[in-house]
C-alpha cells in the first residue's frame, strides 16, 4: 500500500467510518478506540503529565540498554524512548537535531503522555494498549501531524510479576521506518527485562535473606517480609492466622511500609485476634520502600483491644467495599451493637460521623443527637441540651470533633459523662493526627477503644461504589452517571476533603448535567486540571508524609527532606510528581 492509498483510507474512515481492506487490522482496532476516545484526528493536544521519576527501577534497568542502543544509532536520524506504563515519557535519546526539533513540536518529550487516550494510535500508545509490539508508519498514525514519523514500540514487562512497567519506542522519519527498526526495538527490550529479573532478584535475595536472619533469632514470634513481587510469611503465623486474617495483616503492613519511622502498631485483625507489628530497624535495600520486614507478635486474646467482629456486617447507608473501610464500620457496628462507647480517629470529610450515624440507626433503640465541637465551645445553651440528654434513661449521642475543645470545654464534657457509661451509647470523632494531652486524660479513658477510618485516598477503590450513590441521592433518583474517562480523572485526584469534597464536585456535576453519561468536560475544574497518574496505596502515603513534613516544618523544602531521610533533589521532584501545592 502506498503512502497516497493509506492517506485516502484514513481519510475514508475519519470522514465515512469506511474501512479499506488493505488496513491492517490493529490499525483500525486503534482508530477506532482513538475514535472513541474523542482524539482530535487533526491536532494533537498532549497533557504534561507529570515530571519523570528517574529512579525508579525501570530507569536504571533501562539505563545501560538505551546508552548502547543510543551509540550504535548516532549517524541515524531514530530516537530511543523509554516510557511509562502509562505512556509518559521517562527519557529521549536522539542525535539528529532536526528530528529532535520535530518531536519537540509533537510534544514527543519528557513527562508528557502518548498514550491512545491522548495521542491515538502511535507506537508507544498501541503498543502499552494491546500490550504486542507495534510499528506504526506514516498516515497510520490517527493524528495528522504525526504522519511524518515512523514508531516502532514494545512494552516491557516485569519477568517476575508479568505487570506491564512500560515501553521502548524507536521513532524516525516515515522513510526509514520498517521492519529492522521494529527488531532492534524487540531486542533492547529483551535485554532491559533481563536487567529487571537480574535487579529484582538481588533485592528478593537480600528480602529473603533478611527473612530467615529473623526467623532463626526470634523462632517463637511471627515474621512478615514484604516486597514489589514477594510475600513471605513464616510457618507460626500460617498456622495462627485464617485466610482472612492474613489479608487483614498484610493490607496493614503494606500501610506501614509508607510510613516513616514506624516502629510497632497494634492491629485488630476481622477474626477478633489482636497483633503487635514490629519493623525491623536493622533491614533496607537501598532506598526501596516498598519492601519492609515485621515481627508479628500474637497478643493475649483477652486483652485484644477489639473482639471479634460479625464478618461482612454492613450498615444502612454505608457503602464501600476496600478491606480497609469494611474494617472500621465493622468495628464501629460492633461497638454500637454492644452499647460500647467508641472513639473514631479520621480526617474530616472521611465519613467518620456518617458510620457512627449508620451504626446508631441500626443498633441503638433511639434517637441520636449529634453535637459538634464548635457548638459546644460557642454556646451555652448547647452544652445545657448534652446535659438533658445524658439526663434521659436512654440516650445516644455523637460528638464531633471532641479534640477541637479547649481544656475547660473538655473538661466539662468529662463532668456531663462521668457515670453515665451504662445508661446510653455516646460515640466522638476525632482527627486523625489529634495529640492532646487533656484529652488523653480528661475524655478518652471513658472510650474502650478508638476505630480508625482511612482516607479516601487511600480507599480510591470505594469511588465507584461511591459516586453511583452520591449521584442517586443528590439527582433525586434521576440516571446520570460519569464516563470510564471521567471516572479515571477522579481516581488520580487526592481528595484532601475527602468523601465531603466528592459530594460537592458531583453537586456540581449534577448542576450541569441531570441526566444521562457525564464527561470529564462536566467535572469542576480542579479534577480537570490534574495531570498526574492514579495513586497506587503507597504513593498516597508517601504524598501524606511529605506534606506532613512540610507543615512540621514550616514550608522548609531541605528540613522536611532530612526529617523525612531523602535528598532535596528527591524531595523536590516528589512535590512535582504528586502535585503538592505549597
Amino acid at each position: 500500500m502506498t503512502a497516497k492509498d493509506l492517506q485516502l483510507a484514513r481519510e475514508h474512515f475519519l470522514s465515512e467510518h469506511h474501512l479499506d481492506s488493505s488496513i491492517r487490522q490493529d490499525i483500525y482496532t486503534s482508530w477506532q478506540r482513538s475514535k472513541s476516545l474523542k482524539v482530535g484526528p487533526d491536532q494533537l493536544d498532549l497533557p504534561f503529565v507529570r515530571e519523570p521519576n528517574l529512579d525508579c527501577p525501570l530507569v536504571t534497568a533501562a539505563g545501560p540498554v538505551l546508552k548502547q542502543l543510543a551509540d550504535g544509532l548516532v549517524d541515524e536520524p531514530v530516537s530511543v524512548i523509554l516510557t511509562s506504563a502509562d505512556g509518559v515519557i521517562l527519557t529521549r535519546i536522539a542525535a539528529s537535531q532536526r528530528l529532535n526539533r520535530t518531536l519537540d513540536a509533537v510534544n514527543l518529550a519528557p513527562g508528557f503522555s502518548y498514550s491512545e487516550e491522548f495521542a491515538g494510535t502511535n507506537g508507544i500508545g498501541t503498543a502499552l494498549e494491546t500490550r504486542q509490539p507495534t510499528l506504526v508508519t506514516g498516515a497510520e498514525h490517527y493524528v495528522e501531524c504525526l504522519g511524518q514519523l515512523a514508531c516502532a514500540g514494545v512494552p516491557i514487562t516485569h519477568p517476575i510479576s508479568g505487570a506491564l512497567v512500560g515501553a521502548l519506542d524507536l521513532t524516525g522519519w516515515v522513510e526509514d521506518g520498517g521492519p529492522l527498526l521494529a527488531t532492534l526495538a524487540k531486542s533492547a527490550t529483551a535485554q532491559i527485562e533481563g536487567r529487571l529479573l537480574a535487579q529484582a532478584s538481588a533485592e528478593q535475595t537480600a528480602l529473603l535473606n533478611a527473612y530467615l536472619k529473623a526467623g532463626r533469632r526470634a523462632p517463637q514470634v511471627g515474621v512478615l517480609a514484604l516486597g514489589d513481587d514477594l510475600v513471605l510469611l513464616n510457618r507460626r503465623l500460617r498456622l495462627a492466622l485464617d485466610a482472612q486474617d492474613q489479608a487483614a495483616l498484610l493490607e496493614h503492613a503494606v500501610d506501614l511500609t509508607g510510613m516513616p519511622a514506624m516502629h510497632r502498631h497494634i492491629v485488630a485483625l476481622p477474626s477478633g485476634l489482636s497483633v503487635r507489628l514490629s519493623s525491623t530497624e536493622d533491614f533496607g535495600f537501598g532506598s526501596r520502600r516498598q519492601m519492609a520486614l515485621f515481627y508479628v507478635h500474637l497478643l493475649d486474646t483477652a486483652n485484644s483491644a477489639v473482639p471479634a467482629m460479625v464478618k461482612h456486617e454492613s450498615l444502612p447507608g454505608i457503602t464501600g467495599s476496600s478491606a480497609s473501610w469494611r474494617r472500621s464500620c465493622q468495628q464501629i457496628a460492633h461497638g454500637a451493637r454492644e452499647q460500647q462507647w467508641v472513639t473514631v480517629s479520621g480526617e474530616p470529610g472521611s465519613g467518620r460521623t456518617a458510620a457512627l450515624k449508620a451504626a446508631a440507626i441500626a443498633y441503638i433503640p433511639v434517637g441520636t443527637r449529634i453535637f459538634a465541637a464548635a457548638e459546644l465551645s460557642g454556646d451555652s445553651g448547647a452544652m445545657q441540651a448534652l446535659r438533658q440528654e445524658l439526663e434521659q434513661d436512654r440516650f445516644s449521642i455523637i460528638l464531633r470533633d471532641i479534640d477541637l475543645l479547649d481544656e475547660e470545654h473538655q473538661r466539662s464534657v468529662a463532668d456531663l459523662i462521668d457515670g453515665r457509661e451504662h445508661a446510653g451509647w455516646i460515640g466522638v470523632t476525632i482527627g486523625a493526627a489529634a495529640h492532646n494531652t487533656d484529652l488523653d486524660t480528661l475524655i478518652l479513658p471513658y472510650f474502650g477503644h478508638t476505630v480508625p477510618v482511612p482516607a479516601l485516598r487511600h480507599r480510591i477503590e470505594d469511588l465507584h461504589d461511591l459516586v453511583p450513590l452520591l449521584l442517586r441521592r443528590l439527582g433525586h433518583g434521576a440516571e446520570l452517571s460519569l464516563s470510564p474517562a471521567a471516572m479515571r480523572q477522579l481516581c488520580k485526584y487526592s481528595w484532601p476533603g475527602n468523601v465531603s469534597e466528592l459530594r460537592q464536585v458531583l453537586q456540581e456535576v449534577v448542576q450541569r448535567q441531570r441526566t444521562g453519561i457525564a464527561g470529564v468536560d462536566q467535572l469542576p475544574p480542579v479534577c480537570r486540571a490534574l495531570s498526574r497518574h492514579a495513586l497506587t496505596q503507597i504513593e498516597a502515603l508517601e504524598r501524606d508524609a511529605i506534606v506532613r513534613s512540610l507543615e512540621e516544618n514550616h514550608g522548609n523544602k531541605k528540613a522536611a527532606a532530612t526529617a523525612l531521610g531523602i535528598s532535596r533533589a528527591t524531595i523536590y521532584r516528589k512535590i512535582k510528581e504528586f502535585g503538592i501545592g505549597l
